[in-house]
């Protein structure tokens, strides 16, 4: 076929591609063990819920009227009021449904402002800057432009017990001219590293210095799904885009995004909404909406999506270590999300061999050189981790961290 270059940038294999591809393959085989997907648990309580809401909204006729109508392209509006007037009440947040609008996930919200605030732009070629690596594997592919996104090295901290931490090394981090935006996220997938207030902080003062917005993906993060581990406090203000999503609520069919933003961002983003996709999907919106006008949604995140996710992490870290006693088996500190970052130091093959040897084993799991966006090398450190979620069952963990445990040992010649 006679692609465009743009159809020829996007008929590309990519590393999102690859994961989804492994997500559905390992739904579709029972002898599988998806340690690699991003797919929320089905958390019983949390099912429970949804199916009284959409009883609730079937019965009322608000299901049914969310299917058979078109929304504007900023999103529903009862659900755009609900949410401004929940984050004016819960952080007290200068903001009205001037300042919302919703998407058909995170990941169409990427795209759409990747291409808004990067590329091609009086003249100048602008960047999307992600200032630490690793970073979630979505964004690596989202630009029409290939070289549209850099990204710096993180320092590495050491912790106790073969724990380490990654931070933004603040004295390397290069704004410019060419910087368009600045993009990180809190939790970070795929490490579980949190940004402290104090980054966020310095982060927001570089990015108002360069008049460049600053873009925070929290999809893990507070005050919903709240699948954070740490005390941090909420970030948002007029230079802030803050995206967030219901899929890590549980309802990841739903497809739906959450923009926060300025009302400048809001009108354009609005209107690349209405030239791509008409408008956004009205389920998801009708749902939340009812979880917040019951006073359910706080409760569902706090009561039973956080405890849950805490409980599968303990697990998880108990059967590592139950299994893999090697001091080059390092752990990034869990901090929020729901998956592992494992690092190993010195490992003679690359975790993208590894994952192949896996994956012929029955284990999924995904190889960490897809995690570093805007890298023109693939790093040594990159080719020695790789990303496993704790979301399934614990025999199915168990099942998989001694495949994994022996594969190292061979890899290891131990």
């Amino acid at each position: 076929m006679n692609f465009s270059d743009f159809g020829r940038h996007f008929a590309e294999y990519s590393g999102i591609t690859h994961l989804m591809d492994d997500l559905n393959e390992g739904l579709l085989q029972d002898d599988v063990v998806m340690l690699g997907g991003g797919n929320p648990a089905a958390i019983p309580k949390a099912i429970l819920l949804f199916e009284k809401v959409t009883e609730k909204l079937l019965r009322s006729g608000e299901l049914v009227r969310a299917l058979a109508n078109y929304d504007g392209p900023q999103g529903k509006d009862v659900f755009i009021e609900t949410l401004s007037d929940f984050f004016r009440q819960q952080y007290g947040w200068n903001i009205d449904h001037r300042n919302i609008a919703l998407t058909h996930g995170s990941q169409s919200s990427f795209f759409i402002l990747f291409n808004t605030f990067a590329g091609k732009s009086r003249g100048q070629q602008k960047k999307v800057l992600i200032p630490l690596v690793p970073e979630y594997i979505g964004y690596c592919d989202v630009g029409i432009e290939k070289t549209m996104i850099t990204s710096q090295q993180a320092r590495i901290q050491h912790l106790d017990n073969g724990y380490f931490k990654y931070q933004v090394d603040f004295e390397q981090l290069e704004v410019d001219g060419s910087t368009g935006l600045v993009c990180v996220s809190r939790p970070t997938n795929p490490s579980g590293n949190v940004l402290t207030d104090s980054e966020c902080d310095q982060l927001d003062r570089i990015a108002k210095n360069n008049d460049i917005p600053l873009l925070i993906d929290n999809a893990y993060g507070t005050p919903f799904p709240n699948i954070i581990f740490n005390q941090v406090n909420p970030f948002w203000n007029e230079n802030t885009i803050v995206c967030m999503s219901i899929s890590k609520l549980g309802l990841p069919g739903a497809r739906t995004g959450i923009v926060i933003a300025n009302e400048e961002v809001i009108r354009q983003f609005s209107n690349m909404t209405a030239i791509t996709s008409l408008a956004p999907g009205g389920i998801g919106p009708v749902i939340v909406n009812q979880l917040i006008r019951d006073n359910t949604l706080l409760p569902l995140c706090h009561d039973i999506i956080l405890p849950y996710y805490q409980q599968r992490l303990q697990l998880a870290l108990r059967l590592i270590g139950e299994s893999i006693d090697d001091s080059r088996v390092h752990i990034h500190k869990p901090e929020g999300a729901f998956f592992l970052w494992l690092w190993f130091e010195n490992l003679p093959i690359t975790t993208s061999e590894l994952y192949q040897r896996l994956k012929k084993k029955g284990l999924l799991i995904v190889p960490g050189k897809y995690f570093f966006p805007g890298q023109e090398q693939t790093s040594e450190h990159a080719e020695s981790c790789i990303r496993i979620n704790y979301v399934q069952s614990e025999e199915d963990m168990q099942k998989g961290i001694n495949i994994l445990a022996s594969e190292l040992r061979l890899c290891w010649g131990g």
